[in-house]
């Protein structure tokens, strides 16, 4: 007897303990009275819900499933694993569920309600819109419904719909926790993000230092070009969470955009410490492109070529592992990546003026000067390519095409000092050519 007294001691102080949010210590009061007790179903409901609070999803579904086994047809307890099996991404049998609370209850919204939400996540949007009519016809102001055919039309591109919806849940429910955030990617997908700014603003002030809604700020500043800004809310994020990779890999990226590629450097040096394989795509190619800046090539050529491992069509890590074998003097290594650059984007001027680069290394002029006019045909205004073909024209002897790529230039770059030094130079190239052909009889008969 006494026993039962304590166990249904311990119950009430769960639920004490519940009410201050002491999940932890809750948990253990509730499974010390399942111990003494396991045929209680409303205990099995609770521990269920404290396993939910901590995150312990698949746990909870068993609790609940427990209960129900000692107390079939209980709508709460069924709800709640219905949801619990959504969240574990088991959606037939979350469906499964739900489908047989409406058939028990036709009356009972919540059985289509959830299944408007889980409709969305697996993509059959018709049917999702089926559910939220018929939940309509039973409560036509549930916040709820409102917000999960908001994310549905949004996914299919009809950002005005959904974005009357979110509003919807706004007038119903002026708390609703997300909606703001929905309602500022939306306008932030539109382009429009001084809007998008104030709706996050807004869920900001319900939920100081959430890191989500600072992160998406972050992100809007970069999308808007204040780039300083950005860089402000993730050194926020990382000053509230030292752990953070994802705001650690973005704060580096806009460092490395700033051109301080050592501090850059240091945050995705932190990301790897952090997340051993890190599911960050641009992380080797941030990583390789730092350390080509700060000029440790050998470095970077390892965190490059698995970039290119990782996405063999990527224009910028191909073209970056390029530029790194040329530093590492390896013209022929080099040149086999602008070509694949080029594959990819025919008409990209770097990749041209690179490979120019590649076949001046070993003294094959004409090749490098057709990639280099390629390069300009591109980017006119492109003054390395100029200055690399004029160069090119007057190793070759065509004086005539030197001058004419040299008015070509100041035509289009009028100010450029490039160019009145380049013609200063026409002379003394037709000079030493002049004595080089002078020369090469005498040569001949040294040698002979």
């Amino acid at each position: 007897m006494n026993d039962w007294f304590d166990a249904e001691q311990r119950v009430e102080r769960a639920q004490q303990l519940s009410e201050s949010h002491r999940w932890e210590e809750a948990l253990v009061e509730i499974e010390a009275a399942l111990e003494i007790n396991p045929h209680n179903p409303s205990w099995h409901a609770q521990h269920g819900a404290l396993l939910d609070e901590l995150g312990r999803t698949e746990e909870a579904v068993e609790a609940y499933q427990q209960s129900l086994v000692l107390e079939p047809g209980d709508r709460d307890v069924t709800v709640a694993l219905g949801v619990g099996l959504a969240k574990l991404q088991r959606y037939s049998r979350a469906l499964a569920v739900f489908d047989g609370l409406a058939k028990l209850d036709p009356e009972f919204e919540t059985a289509y309600c959830h299944r408007v939400a889980i409709y969305t996540e697996i993509g059959r949007h018709d049917q999702a819109e089926e559910m939220f009519y018929l939940a309509q016809e039973l409560d036509p102001r549930c916040p709820h419904c409102f917000f999960h055919i908001g994310a549905s039309l949004a996914t299919r591109g009809q950002s005005d719909r959904a974005l009357y919806c979110w509003r919807r849940v706004l007038e119903i429910e002026p708390h609703y926790p997300g909606v703001r955030q929905s309602i500022a990617q939306a306008y932030r997908a539109q382009g429009k993000f001084d809007l998008a700014r104030q709706y996050l603003l807004a869920e900001l002030r319900e939920d100081p230092g959430d890191p989500e809604l600072l992160f998406d700020l972050g992100e809007l500043a970069v999308d808007s070009g204040q780039a300083d800004q950005a860089a402000s809310r993730f050194v926020q994020i990382i000053e509230l969470d030292p752990d953070n990779a994802d705001a650690h890999f973005e704060l580096g990226t806009i460092l490395l955009s700033q051109d301080k590629p050592g501090e850059a450097l240091e945050h995705f040096q932190a990301v790897l410490s952090l997340v051993p394989q890190p599911d960050l795509e641009d992380l080797n190619l941030r990583l390789g492109e730092a350390l080509v800046l700060l000029g440790r090539y050998e470095e970077a050529r390892s965190h490059l070529e698995e970039a290119v491992k990782q996405d063999e069509d990527s224009v910028e890590a191909v073209m970056l592992l390029g530029n790194c074998l040329l530093a590492l003097d390896k013209p022929d290594e080099a040149s086999d990546r602008y070509r694949r650059v080029l594959a990819l984007s025919a008409r990209n001027p770097y990749a041209h003026h690179h490979l120019a680069i590649c076949f001046f290394k070993k003294g094959k002029f004409q090749a490098g000067l057709r990639h280099c006019l390629e390069a300009i045909e591109s980017k006119p205004d492109y003054l390395l390519a100029f200055q690399k073909a004029i160069l090119a024209h007057l190793h070759l002897g065509q004086f005539k095409d030197a001058r004419v790529l040299i008015r070509r230039g100041q035509q289009i770059v009028p100010d450029s000092p490039v160019f009145r030094e380049l013609s200063g130079q026409v002379w003394r190239f037709r000079v030493k050519h002049y004595v080089s052909k002078l020369l090469a009889p005498l040569k001949f008969l040294l040698r002979s």
